[in-house]
């Protein structure tokens, strides 16, 4: 019998030569790999997608879903940059140095810089004739301002529009095409938004992969910053969503939480208000419409990578592309709660999504976002490690438009992408063995069969901690006690029996100490940096 990769080799055997672009009448040669996308959303949450519970107008997302995957449980590691090492790694982010960037003279496991020997997605893919390219976000370089080992091009990417400095989407500070400076964009286009540019950075490396490699299969790898702060977007976007959360937080969660119970993707019940958010009702009349506007910002801004979702299936049916094409599409981390102002400022009085301003969702409409889990954006609760996964792939998924309750991570993303393609990820690298993987391949879920068994996942971040085991899983804020939960029975963590099963919190502690001293955690209040604010009035929540 065919594996996986096996079968598609075979079934593109024909096209691998010759292939027609039905819109230009060109002739280009076809991969016989897929080609690979991976769209990586920016403090997203759990329920923000309309396929996973919300009312924000994400119909190109929710198309590739109807027709593809959805997965129900899969996580990240509830922050930006550890998620974006253990997607391009395929190892946690302890163990390739990304559990924070705290610079060369850190423990290890906190430096920031990912050792050479840990191979990344575009690296391994090369080796099996891929052309590779990055845009947006990156998170995994070094601090400075100059190309260095740990840029994206220095990591196997043949094209990069790199996001190194931003805080607003309208006029972002610093950007590298390749090795081309860009310096406030907004300055010259004022017309200028990130969320459009990324897209259209994305659609122009299409256009040239179609041109000059039509005959090797691509990996495009678009990280955006949405809807990561400042909440800015553009002027009819959020005009679209004004007036439309003047219900509440309270009342949103409500509705996102039936719509989930009806589709089937999740039956557990909804986790009370967060603590340190107010009732709705609460609030004064001009209170409400200050956070009505910011809501409808932050929607505005899901809207806008859906609609850049929507160009990119487009540019792929165009170049006879979509039906080999793998499309991931997920989350970092869930919804924030923080507060902060930096960058820009804010000028009071600002339009809402303006690039005079400069506002956060904060813990009310995060608490909404990440429905109907606790926790945030940090926290290794459901809320904030729990992610949306939309898989595509006409040719590789044999059976669109189902959920799939398979537990995944995206440790995972590195060996399924390996697995389809036909990389192989080495034992050792320049002299230098390599780390064992921890994940594993999703693609037998492509086949509605099962993905290979594990024995645990691990997190930790910041003190927060968390490992899951089966149905299990065991959880602790920083500096507090061990909770369990039964998940299969209890999703959204009501239920804490770590004192009816003792037993078990003993045996998953402990495999979570033993995990912790492998891949190099560090008791998070020895550092010093632990006391350290963003800002003066930076807070979590």
């Amino acid at each position: 019998m065919l594996n996986l990769k096996q079968h598609f080799q075979f079934l593109f055997l024909v096209s691998f030569f010759v292939g027609l672009s039905p819109l230009s009448g060109t002739i280009f040669a076809q991969p016989a790999s897929p080609n690979i996308v991976v769209i990586l959303a920016d403090d997203m949450g759990f329920s923000d997608l309309g396929c996973y519970g919300s009312e924000i107008e994400t119909p190109n997302i929710d198309a590739l879903a109807d027709n593809g995957l959805k997965f129900t449980q899969f996580y990240n590691t509830a922050r930006c940059w550890p998620t974006r090492a253990a997607l391009m790694t395929g190892l946690y982010p302890h163990q390739v140095n990304m559990a924070m960037n705290f610079g060369p003279n850190a423990p290890a496991g906190y430096t920031g810089v990912v050792p050479q020997s840990a191979r990344m997605i575009p690296e391994l893919l090369k080796t099996v004739g891929y052309r590779t390219y990055h845009v947006g976000k990156w998170h995994l370089n070094s601090r400075g301002p100059l190309h260095n080992e740990t840029w994206p091009l220095a990591r196997g990417y043949d094209h990069s529009y790199l996001m190194l400095r931003q805080d607003n989407f309208h006029n972002p500070k610093l950007l590298f095409d390749d090795k081309q400076r860009i310096e406030r964009p907004g300055d010259q286009d004022p017309d200028y938004y990130v969320t459009t540019a990324f897209t259209d950075q994305a659609i122009r490396r299409l256009k040239e992969h179609q041109q000059n490699d039509s005959e090797k299969p691509f990996f495009l790898y678009l990280a955006h910053t949405a809807p990561h702060f400042p909440l800015h977007a553009k002027a009819e976007d959020v005009a679209k969503y004004l007036g439309k959360y003047r219900m509440g937080w309270d009342e949103l969660r409500i509705r996102r939480h039936q719509k989930q119970l009806d589709s089937g993707l999740l039956n557990c019940k909804l986790s009370d208000r967060d603590p340190a958010a107010v009732a709705w009702e609460t609030l004064s009349k001009e209170e409400q419409i200050e956070w009505d506007s910011r809501m409808a910002t932050y929607a505005a801004m899901i809207d806008r990578i859906d609609v850049g979702v929507g160009r990119i299936v487009n540019q792929l049916k165009e170049m006879n592309a979509f039906q080999n094409t793998l499309i991931f599409v997920l989350s970092d981390n869930g919804s924030s709660a923080e507060y902060i102002v930096r960058g820009d400022g804010h000028q009071p009085g600002a339009a809402p999504g303006s690039r005079e301003s400069y506002r956060c969702l904060e813990v009310g409409w995060s608490n909404a976002a990440n429905t109907p889990f606790r926790e945030h954006k940090m926290w290794t609760y459901e809320g904030g490690i729990a992610t949306p996964l939309i898989v595509h792939w006409p040719n590789g998924v044999k059976f669109p438009g189902t959920q799939n309750a398979s537990i995944g991570h995206v440790i995972d993303l590195l060996p399924t992408i390996c697995d389809v393609a036909g990389a192989e990820y080495p034992q050792e690298y320049a002299d230098q063995s390599t780390q064992s993987l921890p994940g594993v391949s999703l693609s037998a879920s492509f086949e509605n069969q099962e993905i290979p068994d594990r024995e645990f996942l691990f997190w930790e971040h910041q003190g927060h901690k968390a490992i899951r085991k089966g149905d299990w899983k065991l959880v602790a804020r920083r500096q507090e006690p061990w909770s369990l939960y039964n998940l299969k029975e209890d999703r959204s963590e009501l239920h804490d029996v770590a004192e009816t099963h003792r037993k078990i919190v003993s045996e998953l502690a402990t495999q979570w100490q033993k995990t912790a001293q492998e891949t190099n955690v560090v008791e998070w209040n020895t550092f010093p940096q632990s006391q350290n604010r963003h800002t003066p009035e930076y807070r979590e929540k």
